[in-house]
């Protein structure tokens, strides 16, 4: 018998060693009744998620994405509509999400477009053509790229541009606009590698943005390009009355210079040294403001930050693994919630460490949010993390979740922070001629 094949003797072996111990049946019988999650949750961990902070920020009601990929968008909203609330003394508010979704799946498709046309010598087999082809259009996102359409279209409130069919639920939307663009990149291709002459391609290209706009703006509604505005705050006084842009509206009312809000990204292995700055191969959205840049930074210098930003009264954007222990009923977010090992007896999640998850594919980012609070030990530290979701508010803890600072320094990634509260060497190294990673590096996953 070929020596890689399991044998008879094999399988008795796995046999006897399972029914050798009792536990596994006990561990057997909750799993099949209950999942995995339920039965290896520690209510007392689980008990340690107190609901009060040291520093804690007040926001509006919960927003909620639905059935979409939109986490980037909603947690930079919420990080804006919180600095709205602040200065008009609003009980709650809502910024639009339909209209920057609008306005990044109309500048994705011109991105998508320029490095079709860009790529155009590459055969169809190589690996960045098949990356570029395979998800362009995807929900996902970063805070760099919001940053790039709120400079260019600012930003307007939910009345504006309420919610559709197709923003609650982008899966029809992403689907037909993508099979129209990779036509569009198909005949792109074509037209380059026959010789067309630039301006050519570019009559090309401008006839598939229009395609592009007629499907958006069907699904989704087009963007005001002005709008009239009438707020009252907590005691009901109307204290916004007029019309506004976009733009102004942002401007007036945000009042954020977007420029001093860097990313700060903890990725601890060997191919990403700290205190350098790094790019993403093929993120981004807006064409003319280029892609993504993080600087990788120690653990530590995140959470140092992100106490100070909150600390100074406004909340911070991060991104994170979300899926990993956590207890979505409960609203926990904390390793030692979630005791797997000990119900299977194997070292599931002690395996590997931050930096070989990323490595051999076990984590990355997949939610992006907000930090709206921080509990802190005597000696000034960080013990557990306040989260503002976008779920809904019958999620987790009223919308929010609980983090434990273990769990912040597991499955962080990334934070977004005034570049105030970075040393003068973490600044920088976040100016420096970025280093270009991989299209597929887990450090842009939050954008696929």
């Amino acid at each position: 018998m070929d020596a890689r094949s399991l044998t008879p003797a094999d399988l008795s072996r796995a046999h006897a060693s399972f029914a050798d111990c009792t536990c596994n049946a006990i561990a057997r019988n909750a799993v099949t009744s209950v999942g995995v999650r339920k039965a290896a949750r520690d209510p007392q961990a689980v008990a340690l998620a107190s609901t009060t902070f040291d520093v804690q920020l007040t926001q509006g009601d919960v927003c909620d994405q639905e059935r979409s990929g939109r986490c980037w968008m909603f947690a930079s909203l919420n990080t804006m509509r919180f600095r709205i609330m602040k200065k008009l003394k609003l009980k709650t508010f809502e910024l639009s999400q339909s209209y920057p979704l609008f306005w990044d799946k109309y500048e994705r498709c011109n991105w998508f477009f320029e490095h079709v046309i860009e790529t155009a010598g590459e055969p169809l087999a190589s690996r960045d053509i098949a990356f570029l082809l395979a998800d362009p259009l995807c929900d996902g996102g970063q805070w760099d790229m919001f940053a790039s359409l709120v400079k260019k279209y600012g930003v307007v409130p939910k009345e504006a541009m309420p919610e559709t069919a197709c923003s609650s639920n982008t899966g029809d939307l992403d689907g037909y606009l993508t099979r129209y663009i990779r036509m569009g990149a198909k005949r792109l291709r074509e037209a380059v590698r026959t010789g067309a002459e630039a301006d050519e391609v570019a009559a090309i290209k401008r006839e598939l943005m229009d395609g592009c706009y007629r499907v958006l703006a069907i699904c989704l509604g087009e963007p005001p390009a002005s709008f009239e505005a009438r707020i009252r705050d907590k005691d009901d006084k109307l204290v916004v009355n007029g019309t506004y842009t976009p733009i102004d509206f942002f401007r007036e009312f945000v009042d954020m210079n977007l420029d001093d809000f860097v990313s700060v990204i903890n990725a601890p292995t060997d191919d990403k040294p700290y205190l350098h700055s790094y790019s993403v191969k093929f993120l981004g959205n807006v064409i003319e403001d280029g892609g993504v840049r993080h600087v990788n930074l120690p653990i530590e210098a995140l959470k140092r930050a992100a106490i100070a930003q909150l600390k100074d009264g406004l909340p911070v954007w991060f991104g994170s693994d979300v899926d990993q222990g956590f207890l979505p009923a409960d609203g926990v977010l904390d390793p030692d919630a979630l005791d797997v090992d000990t119900l299977f007896g194997l070292p599931i999640e002690a395996g590997l460490d931050k930096a070989a998850r990323l490595d051999y594919g076990e984590s990355l980012m997949t939610h992006a949010m907000t930090l709206q609070g921080v509990s802190l030990d005597a000696e000034g530290n960080p013990t557990r993390w306040r989260i503002e979701n976008s779920w809904g508010d019958d999620h987790g803890k009223d919308g929010y979740d609980i983090a434990s600072d273990r769990w912040f320094d597991e499955y962080v990634y990334q934070v977004v922070v005034d570049k105030k509260y970075l040393t003068a060497e973490e600044l920088a190294a976040y100016k420096m001629e970025p280093i270009e990673l991989a299209p597929w590096d887990p450090m842009g996953a939050l954008a696929h």
